[in-house]
């Protein structure tokens, strides 16, 4: 019994390692990607510095209304890029506001993978009805006007806050990542390593988390990379459109939405510029971090 063990643990890490790809092959990438090894140092000190600037301001006194200094220019009144209409510090809620945008993107980005992941393994690798089953649940939320319900939902909620709304989103955002994990868990299920040790009687969660998982990370992970792009602009997006973040909550998307008025887009461009120029590195950023990881799992596009 025991040499049936070490057997199944000598081919699960054999499937395990199987794929070529792994941190070495990511470090090598980036090394030889130039733009995306720069992408990763820039969004690094970004994020680095939002986090530590958040950290230390505080957020009440940041949003405090003061008439007096309605609309003060950059370097007016002590603020050093302004100030909104409601005499509330630019640079404070660019900061603020950056975190929670970052934050929302990260949580949902997290949660929805590993949902995705949990969700797409039993359906790949149990198949047959459960697959079916769980296939048309997938199909049924993606045929939905997502935005639209998140919306609705929104304005039906009297009070909600960051962990309501990464939570709203988490519902509906999860089924990219299943059906991408099923699709993958389908093909390795059919594999040998995975037929000998239902054989050998090894139990199915061991199978998927310690066989098929492994060999399917690297496709996780770039579509996880590439989620937290389309993420953080869904949070901005919804703000911008004032279904996101409560008011009294910065939000990137929030300071772009001041942009809405004529009077703002042409004579106040510090109001909703710095903001715009944030989203726009980030999401560059993180695309050019995606590319360079899916080229990474694929041993054809590899630049190294």
């Amino acid at each position: 019994m025991e040499k049936q063990y070490e057997v199944e643990e000598e081919m699960l890490d054999k499937a395990a390692t199987e794929n070529p790809t792994g941190f070495k092959v990511i470090v090598k990438e980036f090394k030889k990607d130039k733009l995306a090894m720069g992408s990763l140092i820039v969004l690094a000190v970004l994020w680095l510095a939002i986090f530590i600037g958040a950290a230390v301001l505080d957020q009440d006194e940041i949003m405090y209304v003061d008439i007096l200094s309605s609309y003060a220019r950059p370097g007016e009144n002590g603020f050093l890029l302004g100030a909104d209409y409601g005499g509330r510090s630019i640079l404070g809620q660019l900061i603020i506001g950056g975190r929670n945008s970052i934050l929302i993107g990260v949580s949902v980005t997290i949660l929805t993978t590993i949902i995705g992941i949990v969700v797409g393994l039993i359906a790949g690798f149990y198949g047959g009805k459960i697959d079916n089953a769980i296939m048309r649940i997938i199909d049924f939320i993606q045929v939905l006007p997502t935005m639209m319900i998140i919306i609705v939902i929104v304005t039906i909620i009297p009070k909600y806050n960051m962990l309501t709304f990464t939570m709203i989103m988490v519902v509906f955002y999860w089924v990219g990542n299943a059906r991408l994990v099923r699709s993958k868990a389908l093909t390795e299920a059919r594999r040998d390593y995975v037929s000998a040790s239902k054989t050998m009687g090894t139990k199915s969660w061991k199978i998927m988390l310690g066989g098929i998982l492994p060999n399917i990370s690297s496709i996780i992970i770039v579509d996880a990379t590439l989620s937290l792009a389309a993420n953080i602009g869904i949070e901005t997006g919804l703000s911008f459109l004032g279904f996101g973040l409560p008011p009294a909550t910065p939000s990137l998307g929030t300071l772009i939405g001041y942009a809405r008025s004529p009077e703002v887009i042409a004579d106040r461009l510090y109001i909703w510029l710095p903001a715009s120029l944030l989203i726009l590195v980030m999401m560059l950023c993180i695309n050019y971090i995606g590319q360079a990881l899916r080229r990474a799992s694929d041993a054809k596009q590899r630049l190294g």
